[in-house]
């Protein structure tokens, strides 16, 4: 029978790793103090968790000194908080947030895990990927082993969606957008039943592109097809692509990042679109339309770019961990 996580033996096995963690959380609040950030923390329990069409959130409930109670949900990323607060002028900001994704876990995936967020005004792609660089750099020994695979951060690689399509899929996924039986006859495989477009090109990412990247070097994917814009602005040079990228360690993915979405009215409509989806994959998990975010984007979110980083997988990396629940005090 396994041992509970605060027994002696299993604490034992982990505390190297633990320690580890803990000086590396030192290590990254002193590199964003360091370059005039701000710490923040937002609340936990929200009336709206997010809009990402495939997560699925905790629900729980907010009981009023008067008996009222209202439906809460604990968050899946501090986005919106953190750029309401960018709304209101606090300027380049960071934090380390508990977040929880309700249905997950495997070695890398974890329901309850911490998110390390940050968000700095007038950058660009390359000014947040130069500075995610100087942050592993900063943070992690110059040379990572972890899960079977080493990484040098002597240097990085940028990779666009479409070159990484057109080098390990052989597709191009630009022109094929929307149309699920040209990408699959590109890439050499057959539809599976009631298999969208965008279902094929996460399969084929997950498939194809990921176990082929991020190997030996760090690589920044950047540039995805507007449809997984999410809360990024389209490039302006390419309405076809996002201003978006993934960054991947020793074949892990590590971050997601943004060119933030400014524009109130394109985001409602994202919103729209992404609800209805959502709705049609989940069925009654259902929360309001988080319209004081939205307000906030009316009154002038400034232009911004913002990175989520998993930040235990970063421990990981940091201690040669292979399991998330090594580097978690008490996993779930």
């Amino acid at each position: 029978m396994p041992q509970p996580a605060w027994s002696a033996g299993s604490l034992a096995d982990r505390l190297p790793f633990l320690r580890r963690r803990g000086l590396l959380t030192h290590a990254v609040r002193a590199f964003f103090l360091a370059r005039g950030y701000t710490e923040v923390e937002t609340p936990y329990a929200v009336p709206t968790p997010g809009e990402e069409v495939h997560l699925s959130a905790f629900a729980t409930e907010r009981v009023f000194p008067d008996g009222a109670r209202r439906k809460l949900w604990l968050h899946t990323s501090p986005e919106f908080a953190m750029k309401k607060l960018l709304a209101g002028g606090a300027g380049p900001i960071f934090q380390f947030a508990r977040v929880w994704r309700n249905g997950e876990g495997s070695d890398l995936h974890a329901p309850e895990f911490t998110m390390l967020e940050w968000y700095r005004p007038g950058a660009t792609m390359a000014d947040l990927i130069a500075e995610t660089f100087s942050l592993l750099r900063a943070v992690l020994p110059p040379v990572v082993t972890c899960r079977g695979a080493t990484t040098d951060l002597a240097g990085y690689e940028t990779l666009t969606m479409a070159e990484a399509f057109s080098r390990h899929v052989g597709a191009d996924v630009l022109a094929s957008e929307g149309d699920a039986p040209a990408l699959a006859s590109q890439a050499g495989t057959k539809l599976r039943d009631g298999e969208s477009w965008e279902d094929l090109f996460f399969r084929l990412l997950l498939e194809r592109v990921e176990p082929c990247i991020g190997r030996e070097r760090p690589t920044f994917l950047t540039h995805w097809p507007a449809a997984q814009a999410a809360l990024a602005r389209r490039d302006p040079a390419d309405p076809r692509v996002a201003e978006r990228f993934e960054l991947f360690v020793c074949g892990i993915e590590l971050a997601n990042a943004f060119v933030e979405l400014t524009d109130a009215t394109e985001q409602r409509a994202r919103f729209m679109a992404d609800r209805t989806r959502r709705h049609a994959i989940t069925g009654a998990q259902d929360w309001p339309l988080d319209e004081d975010f939205l307000a906030a984007l009316e009154s002038g979110l400034p232009p911004c770019a913002g990175i989520a980083l998993g930040f235990d997988r970063l421990a990981m990396l940091a201690a040669g961990a292979d399991r998330i629940e090594q580097v978690l005090w008490l996993p779930a």
